[in-house]
């Protein structure tokens, strides 16, 4: 095999999996098993309800969870995320199916799936990495308000609004509860949340939310509680096959496809991203992941969903905080979550019906809760507060609106307050000639530039050098710039130009190697009045500016 061979195999070896995915299977597979079945009774009912919300129906989102959470697990690479169907992607898949019906989804999630491998195979899953804290962090909190807010009306005992903004879904079912109803379902959280608190702090080696949903559903049944459930579960899944192409509308899918594949690398992406921090009952962080290969992980995921009739799925931020805090450390738990959502179908689902949605609720609860460190938060507020600012701002949007908006958004603003840091360590000073003055340093003006000269910081350095008077010559410094782009060099061009009309010879001092072929391509050097204007060292343009001096006084007593 050739060189070019060899290496197109090592770089397709990257997205495979390995022997290393599943290191440390022999201490942790207990708690990887308690915890895939913890996270496969908490994804149930999200992924029936989600797949309801969508329109597609409820068999759509399970197969969903079941196929793209077992490929992605497989696939992916996150040890720890859970893949699925999500809130965000109903969001974008509702109108898709209110204009192209429930059978374009399969399709959708075919392209969408396509487009996520793309990205993955062309490195861009790396490009979550500049993605600043405050943003991550920011999301973070938003997502775990979100995933808190979506359980009021299962606290409740009330049915959820599909469609409607999270917040606004919540104060509605809690408006619209009634008693005796809501007094039973309150009461059903609590004892999640006191089981799973006690669980956690006396037992840490048991899973304490599967615990609390077996002793919750067990008080339920015995005391004959009237509360809602998770009800009737379909019992089989659909075959695999190739859905239709229709020429004519897939146009018209495209962009949708686009959307959806945009949200689920970023929504994966930022899950993969904050599991990796998330600390499981031992406290330690579940480790790091590989961005590239969990984008070509999902991708296929997705693709294997519209093969099964499902939809598009996603790193599922709330079934990984569950995987996490139930103790998972490898992949297993993931597989065997899919394995259970399977049996379930097949075995259990008269059993598993029977479990009240409010405990699953206060099991989301509690897990939107933990996702939150307040250490964290009180670090991020007390920073800077431009960081703070993108932190509130990122939480708040991504609330009130959605994630892709909140993402948008909170990389805006965390560029805008870098760019004004950058404007502001941006300075140019006048600087005394060193040494003992002589007749005509006056007529000399030495000006340094430090920082950086870039678009927003250009036209304030233009305009502090170009309001000089009573100069002949300016020397211009430019050894200590750091940062120097395409505008930054037009403005020097400006400014020498505008010096130079005025009759001012303009020096340039300390052009660096890396930003000569800039200030040579722009047009610098050619703005100097001569070539020989450009000089390495202080001393010499100092003595060049001063026979300018001479000259010119030479020229005026003729």
């Amino acid at each position: 095999m050739s060189l070019d061979g060899h290496a197109r195999t090592r770089g397709l070896s990257r997205f495979l999996p390995s022997r290393a995915d599943y290191s440390g299977l022999r201490q942790s597979w207990r708690t990887d098993v308690l915890a895939g079945i913890t996270v496969g009774i908490v994804a149930l009912p999200l992924a029936l309800a989600f797949g309801v919300s969508s329109g597609v129906g409820a068999e759509a989102g399970l197969i969903t969870a079941i196929v793209a959470g077992l490929v992605a697990a497989v696939m992916g690479g996150s040890h720890v995320q859970v893949s699925g169907p999500t809130g965000a992607m109903v969001v974008v898949l509702a109108p898709v199916v209110a204009v192209h019906g429930t059978g374009s989804v399969a399709l959708v999630s075919l392209l969408a799936g396509l487009l996520v491998c793309a990205l993955g195979i062309s490195g861009l899953g790396r490009a979550v990495a500049f993605i600043p804290w405050p943003v991550v962090e920011g999301f973070t909190l938003g997502i775990a308000a979100i995933i808190f807010l979506q359980q009021v009306p299962l606290a409740t005992g009330t049915a959820g609004i599909p469609g409607h903004n999270t917040l606004l879904a919540a104060i509605e079912a809690a408006s619209g509860a009634a008693a005796p109803t809501v007094l039973l379902t309150l009461a059903l959280v609590a004892g999640v949340a006191v089981v799973m608190v006690l669980v956690q702090k006396l037992f840490r080696a048991l899973p304490a939310s599967l615990i609390a949903v077996l002793l919750t559903t067990a008080a339920a049944e015995v005391l004959r509680l009237d509360v809602p459930r998770i009800g009737a579960l379909p019992h089989s899944l659909a075959a695999p096959s190739v859905p239709a192409v229709d020429v004519a509308s897939l146009g018209s899918l495209a962009m949708p496809a686009v959307a959806i594949a945009c949200l689920a690398a970023i929504e994966s992406l930022l899950s993969a991203r904050v599991a990796a921090g998330l600390a499981g009952p031992d406290g330690t962080p579940s480790g790091a992941y590989s961005p590239d290969r969990e984008l070509t992980g999902q991708g296929l995921a997705s693709i294997a969903a519209g093969l099964f009739g499902g939809m598009p799925a996603t790193g599922a931020i709330a079934r990984t905080a569950v995987n996490v805090r139930s103790g998972a450390k490898t992949r297993l738990s993931a597989v065997v979550h899919a394995a259970v959502l399977l049996g379930i179908v097949y075995l259990a689902a008269g059993l598993v019906s029977r479990i009240p949605l409010a405990a699953l609720g206060g099991v989301l609860m509690v897990t939107a809760v933990r996702m939150v460190s307040r250490r964290t938060v009180a670090a991020i507020l007390r920073s800077t507060h431009s960081d703070a600012a993108v932190f509130v701002l990122t939480a708040i949007i991504t609330v009130a609106f959605d994630l892709i908006v909140a993402i948008q958004i909170g990389l805006a603003a965390a560029a805008f307050f870098t760019l004004r840091k950058f404007a502001s360590l941006s300075a140019v000073e006048r600087e005394e000639i060193s040494g003992p003055a002589i007749d005509g340093d006056e007529h000399i003006a030495v000006f340094r530039l430090d920082g950086a000269m870039f678009f927003g910081a250009a036209e304030r350095v233009l305009q502090e050098i170009s309001q000089v008077k009573d100069i002949q010559v300016a020397i211009i410094r430019l050894s200590q710039l750091r940062m120097l782009d395409a505008t930054g060099a037009h403005a020097l061009v400006e400014v020498i130009s505008a010096l130079e009309l005025r009759g001012i010879t303009v020096l340039l001092k300390g052009v660096q190697p890396d930003h000569l072929a800039l200030v040579t391509n722009v047009g610098v050097i050619r703005s100097l009045r001569h070539h020989k204007h450009l000089f390495s060292d202080l001393p010499a343009a100092i003595e060049h500016a001063r026979s300018h001096v001479r000259r010119n006084a030479a020229s005026a007593s003729a």
